[in-house]
């Protein structure tokens, strides 16, 4: 697992790409718009988006924002995709 920090200022943005492995966004500060080509919205802070892998995505800032991305994986190994299990 390997975690980033990301901080974004308003107007900023990062193209649309793809991981090869799975990742969290978790915002911790401001808000971000995110696409993912079938589904958009905004994150605000204390939400998380799950990203599988292969997934194309993007996401930008109106507001400075700041946010963790959690990288679940090694590159190269094969990963599941997420899974919101509840225990019960």
């Amino acid at each position: 697992m390997r975690v980033v920090g990301l901080r974004l200022e308003p107007g900023q943005s990062v193209p649309e790409h793809r991981n090869a492995i799975p990742v969290a966004l978790i915002v911790t500060d401001g808000s971000l718009h995110f696409d993912d080509g079938s589904n958009s919205g905004e994150l605000s802070a204390g939400q998380m988006l799950l990203i599988n892998p292969g997934e194309r995505h993007t996401y930008r800032a109106d507001v400075a924002t700041s946010a963790y991305l959690v990288f679940a994986g090694l590159p190269g190994v094969r990963s599941r995709t997420w899974s919101l299990r509840r225990k019960g």
